[in-house]
């Protein structure tokens, strides 16, 4: 996930990520969305990457984005859809995660797992708050929420892949 102040460089980490990963562009509205985005999707089509436009559909389809990521809370009323598009939306709680099933969305991004800088993050469910969410839930859940290399094995098999900034940012440079 970007964040114009903690990855003020996503190319750096796009250019290092494994093919097949994903990257969910957050832009809060800044003026240069378009242009920052459209070098963010070149960055990630020569990377093989999945890219996803965080609740911007316009900037989506100018770029060529392959889908949506919706916040938990842009999730209710009416949402532009594109058949082809991959959606996912954020998540906070077991009520979220049947919402976003009942949009028919691809997957959620469930948080916070653990304690994150995040200042938008809620307090921590903990590894086996998430894989018990997880486990009943109805479609994919990715953790996001202080994710690193020593606790990632916590959030179990049931997760389907974790979203990290921090984690992401320290081992890939950005």
């Amino acid at each position: 996930m970007t964040d114009p102040k903690r990855t003020p460089h996503p190319e750096k980490i796009i250019a290092r990520l494994p093919p097949g990963w994903g990257v969910i562009f957050r832009h809060f509205g800044a003026k240069d969305r378009y242009k920052a985005g459209a070098r963010l999707a070149r960055a990630c089509r020569r990377r093989r990457l999945v890219l996803l436009v965080s609740a911007d559909p316009d900037l989506a389809r100018a770029i060529g984005a392959d889908g949506i990521h919706w916040p938990e809370e842009r999730m209710s009323g009416v949402r532009p859809r594109s058949s082809r598009w991959i959606e996912t939306a954020s998540a906070h709680s077991r009520a979220a995660i049947v919402r976003a099933a009942r949009r028919h969305v691809d997957a959620v991004i469930l948080s916070a797992v653990f304690e994150s800088t995040s200042k938008s993050a809620a307090k921590p469910m903990g590894g086996l708050g998430f894989r018990n969410l997880a486990r009943a839930a109805p479609l994919p859940v990715y953790a996001l929420g202080g994710i690193t290399a020593d606790n990632a094995g916590r959030i179990g098999s049931d997760a389907a892949g974790w979203a990290a900034i921090d984690a992401v940012v320290s081992g890939w440079g950005g």
